[in-house]
């Protein structure tokens, strides 16, 4: 009797899916639309900022040698305000009212805060002394002409869009969106709003991976659902060769009607890889068709989402060009587990963080793989290596907070 294939591990999974990645071109996109996107090309200023010195604060230009000596009576010979500059030059035993953001008349070089003058007609009384540059904004005071105030790659963030704008940067180069086809296949399911019949179930692979491709930098192109049929199947493969990344929903295991396999052989496109050694998402494929990736999800919610998060995120970020991340962190166990088997196990669980900062993973008792109340519930998956022993209440595990 011949014995069944290895599991593939996890780790030599992902990396067999991410060997070659290159990431996809680049674009011009509008600052307005450049939120979330990665960044491709620095953003330079092109001006200082401010272009101008300016104040800081409500009160008086001033010459910084005429109020050394306080109280001191100077008079008042105009005022400054934002977009509406002094046009004279400030002289000795003078004083310009000035407003915050307002540029500095020529000759002032400080500025008096307004709670400490009183006026008196055109006259102000200085009771504080003030220094040369107090309250002023020098020009570039914020950054200068030729500066790079934003580095790639990054995910642009609305910080980013602020900094850029001040800069009058009003365009940035980014990666394009990757493109990701999503197939969905099961004769049991209808779209959510259709009416089901009583053998039927409402498919939310399609919405909620849609979700996620959006949510990490990809543009998603649902195909929909496809009958349980290799023409059907086949045909809208054939749809896909645009895409950057081809994603299967369902019939990814060896069942008679799990016909997602014999599809892809019969369009010429040879698996690489598919049974992974993890839980949730044992019969997970991969194959290649050129630069294109191809992978296919179980079609269990559960294990489509871990999946997607463990295989399909990673692969989001090589194609944009982001740097590999490590997101697993530790925490103490809340509850025992008993020893694993020979699967990598991502347990749904709730995350707690005490007074000084320390976190502790609750995994629900209950783990079956068709409760998507408890993944929307989970706040993180504890991973649990193959083979590993019994582990008590206490003890250090890793996390993979869920970010999606």
């Amino acid at each position: 009797m011949k014995s069944p294939a290895k599991l593939l591990p996890v780790d030599e999974a992902r990396a067999s899916i991410l060997k070659g990645v290159k990431p996809v071109g680049c674009e011009e996109v509008k600052l307005s639309a450049a939120i979330g996107r990665v960044l491709q090309k620095p953003i330079k200023t092109t001006r200082d900022q401010p272009a101008f010195a300016c104040s800081a604060m409500d009160g008086f230009a001033v010459r910084a040698n005429d109020v050394t000596d306080v109280p001191v009576i100077l008079n008042v010979i105009g005022e400054a305000k934002a977009g509406g500059a002094f046009s004279g030059r400030l002289k000795r035993g003078e004083a310009v009212q000035i407003y915050t953001g307002a540029p500095l008349p020529a000759g002032a070089d400080a500025v008096v805060i307004q709670e400490d003058t009183t006026i008196e007609g055109p006259q102000v009384t200085i009771t504080e002394s003030s220094e040369r540059g107090q309250f002023v904004r020098g020009r570039g005071f914020d950054f200068k002409r030729g500066e790079t105030l934003v580095e790639p790659p990054r995910i642009l963030t609305a910080r980013d869009i602020g900094v850029a704008a001040s800069a009058n940067c009003d365009k940035v180069t980014v990666r394009r969106k990757p493109v990701i086809a999503l197939i969905g296949t099961g004769d049991e399911l209808v779209l959510p709003g259709e009416r089901p019949r009583d053998d039927q179930i409402i498919s939310s692979n399609n919405a909620a991976l849609t979700s996620f491709i959006d949510h990490f930098g990809g543009v998603a192109v649902d195909l929909g659902l496809v009958a349980d049929r290799v023409a059907d199947i086949k045909q809208a493969i054939k749809k896909t060769r645009d895409a950057d990344v081809v994603v299967t929903i369902g019939g990814a295991s060896v069942g008679k009607h799990d016909l997602v396999q014999r599809a892809l052989s019969e369009s010429g496109i040879t698996l690489s890889f598919w049974r992974i050694a993890m839980r949730p998402g044992k019969p997970l494929m991969f194959a290649r068709r050129g630069q294109q990736r191809i992978i296919g999800l179980p079609g269990n919610p559960v294990s489509a989402m871990v999946c997607a998060r463990i295989f399909l995120k990673p692969l989001l970020d090589a194609l944009l060009g982001l740097p590999a991340e490590n997101p697993i962190i530790k925490a103490r166990l809340g509850t025992a587990l008993p020893r694993n088997d020979e699967r990598q196990d991502y347990l749904r669980a709730t995350v707690e963080r005490d007074q000084f900062g320390s976190l502790t993973a609750f995994p629900f008792v209950r783990q079956d793989s068709s409760m998507q109340r408890l993944m929307a519930e989970a706040e993180a998956l504890i991973i649990r290596a193959p083979f590993a022993r019994p582990a008590t209440k206490g003890t250090y595990v890793e996390i993979l907070p869920i970010d999606f």
